[in-house]
């Protein structure tokens, strides 16, 4: 027993090693790709005027000025607002529709059709239609995201609860488990993995339609800074929102990933 004991705690030490040792290379690797990149971008810079594309020491001084100022911080927070609004909304409609889609076939063939089509639409294609339905300002840029963030979502956990093992669910009636039991214990442990796959793609449509609703309905916020930087020929101005908006994406992503594997416990460190 001391020996199967000590045998056990050797494999477990290995495996945290392993873990660890897999984080750390992560970083790095992360590390590594952004240098890289801001090089490329230095290189690159070079060989142009710094209206057409400034360099990556120019546009840090940007952003520190209009963090300075105070102009930035306050457009992203307005910017957030709807932002994060809309978000809210395509989730609440998109994870209740799309795992009846996965799981009820009539709803499914009732919906997809419909889905698909509207997913084939260019999302920018809506403005002129959020215009007349929603005028230019805050409910519109709702409007936008909520479009642009909700059949991403909607394809993503439909199929997610689609790929649910019937012979789970099986042995939930098996052992006289209620609907919702089957659902609460069975349906969305097992959809979790697509739920996040969603929510880290719907966060990312979500920043893409913030700064979209922005710049193609009422020039505000964010859009408003880089509108009158392009005028200007301000090109450390517009890069600097650009990167702020990089830069939220993948703290957003970051965060999500980082839950998901807090709450996703019982999947393999490689699945995440």
């Amino acid at each position: 027993m001391t020996d199967i004991a000590e045998n056990f705690t050797r494999k477990g030490r290995g495996a945290r090693t392993r873990l660890l040792g897999g984080k750390r290379a992560y970083g790095l690797i992360y590390l590594a790709s952004i240098a890289a990149g801001m090089l490329i971008w230095l290189a690159v810079s070079r060989q142009y005027a710094g209206f057409i594309l400034a360099p990556p020491h120019k546009v840090i001084e940007r952003l520190w000025q209009l963090t300075f100022s105070g102009e930035l911080p306050k457009a992203l927070l307005d910017a957030s607002r709807h932002m994060l609004l809309g978000y809210a909304i395509a989730l609440a409609i998109a994870l209740p529709l799309g795992m009846l889609m996965g799981r009820v076939r009539a709803v499914h063939d009732l919906f997809d059709p419909l889905v698909t089509l509207i997913y084939a639409v260019p999302s920018v294609a809506w403005a002129p239609f959020i215009m007349i339905w929603f005028g230019l300002y805050f409910e519109a840029r709702v409007a936008l995201v909520v479009i642009m963030c909700l059949f991403d979502m909607l394809i993503i956990i439909d199929a997610g609860t689609r790929n649910v093992e019937r012979r789970l669910l099986d042995v939930g009636r098996a052992f006289n488990a209620s609907r919702r039991q089957r659902v609460t214990l069975i349906l969305i442990p097992e959809s979790l993995p697509f739920l996040f796959t969603a929510l880290r793609i719907g966060a990312v449509r979500a920043v893409n339609a913030m700064i979209t609703a922005e710049l193609f309905l009422a020039t505000v916020n964010l859009g408003a800074i880089m509108k009158q930087s392009a005028a200007r020929f301000d090109s450390a101005g517009v890069l600097g929102v650009l990167f702020v908006l990089c830069l939220l994406g993948l703290l957003l992503q970051e965060l999500l990933l980082i839950i998901e594997r807090r709450v996703c416990r019982w999947l393999p460190a490689e699945a995440l």
